[in-house]
């Protein structure tokens, strides 16, 4: 019996014990690695979801190439996870059009999802980030993003790789609207007054003022926000979401509180996320909010300020 009990303990230590438990113990973790999944892909209630793109060269047809055993795909770009409203891009879509998109997918409210990304750069997390931040925003908690995407899968040649198409029946999801997970124009201007962390995440010369991206009115950033770009979100070196030593070391360096309520914005929300992925989830900030409509959009008015 003692045996037995201590054989119970070291299987608990090294696999996390049964894995619809696993299951559930991880998905309050925002990132997973490649052998925790590759050891979890059978669990009851994970599904697997590719949202590989022409980000990082990625579609339907390179899944059918290659893909994560039992994995369902979703183009982040083509399927729906954002859309254009009142000329702006990258909006947040209708909840219902969400939910149907979602449970087309065989994804529930019970499923614990793993994004997996590319795994190629920066701008590439930025999808999985994304994604990661709408099912935040519609109150699914059970989700994660696979750290080193899909290029850290295949890595390993001992890792199982499937071919062809892979669906799953359609199932109900039903969203848990999470507002204050998003921030507004509205908000953003309130925040200029309450003294609201304001957080840029595009690229240098775009918050200066040098580039701007093509739908945006004007160039500049909104004032009094501090710069932390996109790019200082990946690590090249492993293909993985950078440490939180290293972000932490981020939001210090623009003295900015790791507990304190800001907003990340970028153009259209997708650096932004990644800004946000690393507040929110590295840093466990819950105040943490993303500005979906970002520049494109603040610069619509004439009269919202531009620094």
């Amino acid at each position: 019996m003692r045996h037995g009990v201590i054989g119970a303990f070291v299987a608990f230590l090294l696999f996390g014990s049964s894995p619809l438990f696993a299951a559930d113990q991880a998905a309050t973790k925002s990132l997973v690695g490649a052998d925790w999944l590759a050891a979890h892909l059978d669990a009851p209630g994970l599904v697997v979801l590719d949202i590989r793109n022409r980000i990082d060269g990625g579609s339907r047809e390179i899944f059918a190439k290659g893909h994560i055993p039992g994995a369902v795909y979703s183009d982040y770009l083509g399927d729906g996870w954002r859309v254009a409203r009142d000329g702006v891009p990258g909006m947040l879509p209708p909840v219902t059009d969400l939910e149907k998109l979602i449970g087309g997918l065989g994804i529930g409210n019970d499923t614990h999802v793993v994004i997996v990304p590319g795994g190629v750069s920066a701008v590439d997390y930025g999808s999985a980030t994304r994604v990661f931040w709408t099912f935040k925003v519609l109150g699914h908690d059970k989700v994660s993003i696979l750290d080193g995407g899909y290029k850290g899968w295949v890595a390993d040649a001992k890792r199982a790789v499937a071919m062809g198409p892979s669906n799953r029946p359609a199932v109900s999801f039903t969203a848990d609207f999470q507002r204050h997970l998003l921030a507004t124009r509205e908000d953003v201007a309130a925040a200029q007054k309450n003294k609201t962390s304001l957080i840029d995440n595009r690229p240098p010369e775009q918050f200066s003022g040098q580039k701007k991206h093509a739908k945006a009115a004007r160039a500049g950033t909104i004032p009094g926000a501090v710069n932390i770009p996109q790019d200082k979100f990946f690590d090249a070196a492993s293909g993985k979401f950078a440490g939180s030593s290293k972000v932490a070391a981020l939001w210090n360096g623009q003295d900015v509180a790791e507990d304190a309520e800001q907003i990340a914005f970028c153009n259209t929300g997708h650096w932004a996320s990644l800004g946000w992925f690393a507040s929110y989830a590295v840093l466990g900030n819950s105040k943490a909010r993303m500005y979906d409509g970002s520049m494109t959009q603040w610069t619509t008015d004439p009269n919202a300020p531009v620094q």
